[in-house]
């Protein structure tokens, strides 16, 4: 059992898309456009093939493609954290030494499956994944998406394998984040990562002693995403609060709609043109890209956004 690696974790890891068109035909130049961003606005990773950047959309060789460009763009400049989930175990070990060959510096699993997952089998496939790879493992706890909720306990026995230093989790549905990480803290390792997706609510995960903010907004909109960790890393609440106020009307609609959908909806408005979401995943309708429009020149006005609006 060792942490080596964890740190890689910690602060602000940016999320991007990954553009597609709306046959699925990525779009390399605009990717390095959204991590040439990242990088000069001063986030501590990115977190590349996310939920955010469509992993379980795409074919493997795709998901290869979009490894290179994002290597030759950030070239060490951060570290790259990759997304490696998928159906099968033997599929995701195999992307997890594709991560590994092309030059991440840890991946982050979800127990993508079919078939709802027991926690031995998780435990499973964690075990496997640790064997396939000597790049530090994240775990991915999302049962909105996955179906699997990783209770305490599991993640604790998750962390006795070799190289598993870190844990991405959603805000508590007991609102009660601080006592959620001391109580995670009391079963792990000194030095294991402990961060939170989520990021309307994840100024209160760094205001309560997280150690990272997996972040959608970051990879769209790194400066002021930087801003608020920033802000909130440092216990500065005057200022998260002034930062929350002009994220808040984007807020609500990462709520109602779904991070994955606003982004793409954003993106037009940064530069970004002529790109959709995968299907059968459509774009909001006129009436709520209009809502869209409006809560970026809102966070643009009350706080700035590192880039000139489209």
């Amino acid at each position: 059992m060792s942490t080596k690696g964890a740190a890689l974790f910690r602060g602000l890891s940016a999320f991007p898309m990954t553009p597609s068109d709306e046959g699925l035909r990525l779009r390399p130049e605009r990717l390095a456009i959204l991590l040439e961003r990242i990088v000069a606005a001063g986030a501590d990773s990115v977190g590349l093939l996310g939920s955010t950047g469509s992993y379980v959309y795409l074919t493997p060789e795709e998901r290869r493609r979009v490894l290179r460009v994002a290597s030759e763009v950030i070239d060490g400049k951060v570290p790259l954290i990759v997304g490696v989930g998928a159906m099968g175990t033997q599929d995701a070990a195999a992307l997890a030494r594709d991560a590994e060959e092309g030059g991440a510096d840890g991946v982050l699993l979800a127990p993508v499956s079919y078939q709802r997952l027991t926690s031995a089998e998780v435990h499973g496939l964690f075990a496997d994944l640790s064997a396939a790879t000597s790049l530090p493992i994240c775990i991915y706890n999302n049962p909105t998406t996955t179906g699997f909720t990783f209770s305490e306990e599991l993640i604790g026995r998750l962390a006795e394998l070799p190289n598993v230093v870190a844990v991405k989790m959603p805000f508590p549905a007991s609102r009660d984040v601080r006592g959620e990480i001391g109580s995670l803290r009391a079963r792990l390792p000194e030095g294991f990562t402990i961060g939170y997706s989520g990021d309307w609510e994840a100024s209160k995960a760094l205001l309560a002693g997280a150690d990272a903010w997996f972040s959608v907004i970051a990879g769209m909109l790194p400066v002021p995403a930087v801003a608020l960790a920033r802000a909130a890393i440092a216990e500065d609440r005057a200022e998260v609060m002034r930062l929350e106020a002009g994220f808040e009307p984007l807020w609500s609609l990462f709520r109602e709609f779904g991070s994955f959908r606003v982004n793409y909806a954003i993106a037009p408005h940064v530069g970004l043109t002529g790109l959709a979401p995968p299907r059968p995943v459509l774009p909001l309708d006129a009436v709520h890209l209009l809502k869209v429009e409006a809560a970026i020149r809102h966070l643009d006005e009350q706080v700035g956004l590192g880039v000139a609006l489209a």
